[in-house]
């Protein structure tokens, strides 16, 4: 595994969709940046939400080829991230990425992986990837056991916490929601 950010998924019972993540860059043991944007609305009406955790370089590689994978499927994103899986397992150089991605919309949720993983949460509503992403998911799971928020407040709460926790997750939170189209 690699040291890199944190993004956290919620995808509500009632179709609500939400991505977040911090905006710190690390290399080695020093902070680069602080307001980096990690995650990103694709496909050709922006009807997905994604986030990727890894190699700065490596991301837009990943996005570009996602989001080609989600134009071809006509926004079909189960058969997207199939289709995008197979082929960034069999490439031999995008194999050696040390990256991740997070997709979601108000449908389905999916973590993706180099090694061919598509995997969608048990659950079926929380999803994370990163250094921080195991603090921010135990944050959002009590949040929504425990409180009313709304989702983008649990989201943003959660990351807070991870922030709080991880030295490669800071509190600089950006997030976006299916039914708005501006970054928060």
């Amino acid at each position: 595994m690699f040291d890199a950010t944190t993004i956290l998924a919620y995808k509500s019972e009632d179709g609500k969709a939400v991505i977040g993540g911090d905006g710190q860059v690390t290399f080695g043991n020093t902070v680069l940046k602080n307001n980096a944007t990690k995650i990103r609305r694709v496909g050709v009406k922006g009807e997905v939400l994604a986030g990727f955790a890894g190699s700065t370089a490596d991301a837009f590689n990943l996005f570009d080829m996602f989001e080609t994978h989600l134009e071809n499927s006509k926004g079909d994103l189960l058969k997207s991230v199939v289709n995008f899986s197979k082929e960034w397992r069999k490439d031999k150089h995008l194999r050696q990425l040390e990256a991740m991605m997070l997709v979601l919309n108000e449908n389905h949720i999916f973590i993706l992986s180099g090694t061919g993983d598509v995997v969608e949460p048990e659950d079926g509503c929380l999803a994370s990837i990163g250094s921080g992403g195991n603090f921010a998911i135990a944050a959002a799971r009590a949040l929504k056991k425990h409180s009313n928020l709304e989702p983008l407040e649990l989201v943003k709460e959660s990351l807070m916490t991870a922030g709080e926790l991880c030295i490669y997750t800071n509190q600089n939170i950006k997030t976006l929601t299916l039914d708005d189209k501006e970054n928060k």
